[in-house]
């Protein structure tokens, strides 16, 4: 029996004049329908991903493919078996992702960016010994799931990224650099800062982690444990060849892929943690956290 429910991933790059305006009827559009979810509008594009029933993601899908600068929309679809947010969000902000470049700097994605790689010629393109795989996610993301071999920045925002690539030139210098993401977007940005820098092989997985996973040829080959998504599933299967499992329990160290945010409300860290360590330790990252939350 087929899933009631879907969740949509998708962005688009194209100019919106009026952001807010657009946030107003977007809203109008996704409450009559009964969508839940996270969007982001800027005068660069959209970002977004929704849940909702199927008969409501699809006709969301036919209303955006049939508006000027939407018609090309890509979606990921995920089947799930309820709603994968539990509200609906849609604002304006600058841009729909944050490099943390100043204006000048900054990189239009229609104008540069990296080579667009399909699922299976990036598999091909990560056995080339000159090739470095960069993760473009933020740390946490990549301590859940990650492609084998990966150099995965200890960056917590996508605004810290320009500045580990600058300092570690050397490991990157002269490489075929492959970037990915989750579903593509942060790449389109990266690989354009790339070239930017004067890097000149850059690639990029076309539709991210999720696309690849879901691709008959590769089935998410190489790719080491979850993919960490941004609503109540927070990881999802993507290696269906030779899965894995590469995160551990904090405390006792046994393989586990059960995220929990720590129990000391100022901290709320998210961290790997066994039901066992959870009813022993109680849910919290660390004792110190522990400790003075048994001290208010």
């Amino acid at each position: 029996m087929s899933a009631l429910y879907e969740v949509l991933l998708y962005y688009r790059y194209f100019s919106i004049e009026e952001p807010q305006e657009y946030v107003s009827e977007h809203r109008r559009l996704c409450e009559e329908l009964g969508l839940f979810g996270r969007i982001l509008v800027a005068r660069e594009g959209i970002n977004g991903t929704v849940s909702g029933l199927r008969k409501q993601t699809q006709a969301y899908q036919e209303y955006l493919r049939s508006k000027p600068g939407t018609d090309e929309m890509e979606f990921k679809v995920d089947p799930a078996d309820g709603h994968a947010f539990q509200k609906l969000s849609i604002k304006a902000r600058d841009e729909i992702v944050t490099l943390g470049l100043s204006p000048c700097e900054d990189i239009d994605p229609n104008e540069t960016t990296g080579n667009y790689l399909s699922p299976k010629d990036f598999y091909e393109a990560m056995q080339d010994p000159n090739a470095v795989i960069v993760d473009a996610r933020n740390e946490y993301e990549s301590q859940l799931g990650k492609f084998r071999n990966a150099i995965c920045p200890d960056v917590d925002s996508f605004r810290d990224l320009p500045q580990w690539i600058r300092d570690h030139r050397s490991e990157l210098e002269g490489k075929r650099i492959l970037t990915y993401c989750t579903g593509g977007i942060r790449c389109e940005k990266f690989s354009g800062f790339l070239l930017s820098e004067g890097y000149k092989d850059v690639s990029q997985l076309h539709g991210g982690i999720v696309t690849y996973g879901r691709d008959p040829e590769t089935e998410g080959r190489d790719f080491e444990g979850q993919c960490y998504v941004f609503d109540q599933r927070i990881g999802v299967q993507v290696n269906r060849a030779n899965p894995s499992v590469i995160a551990s329990c904090r405390h006792c160290g046994v393989p586990i892929e059960r995220y929990r945010n720590c129990g000391f409300t100022p901290c709320n860290a998210q961290f790997f943690c066994c039901t066992e360590c959870e009813e022993s330790r109680g849910r919290f990252c660390s004792e110190a956290c522990r400790e003075q939350t048994m001290a208010l």
